[in-house]
């Protein structure tokens, strides 16, 4: 909270049931405790609130068994790149979700980035797809890095040939009209090629076996 309020003073802190008594509520807490803080500040929350939760796995009709009575129950996987307003975050409504509220959380996250309307049985694919995303990726660019700097490249020019090559890649694998082998087929030379079913085990083994987990 410190280096929060040292970026944005108007930070205020506050209870747990302070925040639940505003007209928009975001949830956003770690899974192990989210349980039960939902149990502590289920009656705290206004029946014309709008509340957002931000967790997997907890569905509008785990959300409506603790708040009773509160109809405006949206749910948001964020993902990291909000950091630089570079935001993916699909949001989901529910029928009967107010207008006016929802035209004014969508205009409020429009500031981290790009949030999109997706269906309720679609959001548990996205902290697959894209929250977690990410993760598959940085240490591997971080370990990149280090090598360019071991074979005769400044930081500064591993990170821009990093960088540079990685956003003309994706727009050569989904926006050039080629299928992916013929993607795949314009570098003959394969550096870790022989690794290639071991690494697509992993993410098969465990990304699948995550989204079992999240389910609601």
């Amino acid at each position: 909270m410190t280096k929060l309020k040292q970026q944005f003073p108007n930070v205020r802190n506050g209870d747990a049931k302070t925040a639940a008594s505003q007209d928009i509520v975001f949830i956003s807490l770690h899974p192990p405790v989210i349980r039960d803080t939902l149990e502590s500040i289920k009656g705290d929350v206004k029946a014309n609130a709008a509340v957002i939760s931000l967790a997997p796995k907890i569905n509008p009709a785990k959300l409506s068994s603790k708040f009773v009575g509160v109809t405006n129950l949206a749910r948001l996987i964020p993902n990291a790149t909000s950091y630089i307003n570079e935001g993916y975050n699909p949001v989901t409504f529910p029928a009967g979700f107010d207008s006016g509220k929802k035209k004014e959380i969508l205009e409020l996250l429009e500031l981290p980035g790009r949030t999109f309307e997706v269906s309720e049985e679609k959001l548990e694919s996205y902290p697959i797809m894209s929250a977690m995303l990410p993760t598959y990726f940085w240490f591997q660019w971080k370990e990149l890095a280090e090598i360019g700097s071991k074979i005769g490249l400044s930081e500064e020019e591993s990170k821009k040939s990093i960088n540079d090559t990685l956003v003309a890649s994706l727009d050569l694998m989904y926006k050039a009209g080629l299928t992916a082998p013929e993607v795949m087929d314009l570098i003959p030379v394969k550096p870790i090629g022989e690794h290639e079913a071991q690494i697509t085990e992993i993410y098969k083994t465990r990304l699948l076996g995550l989204f079992e987990k999240i389910k609601p």
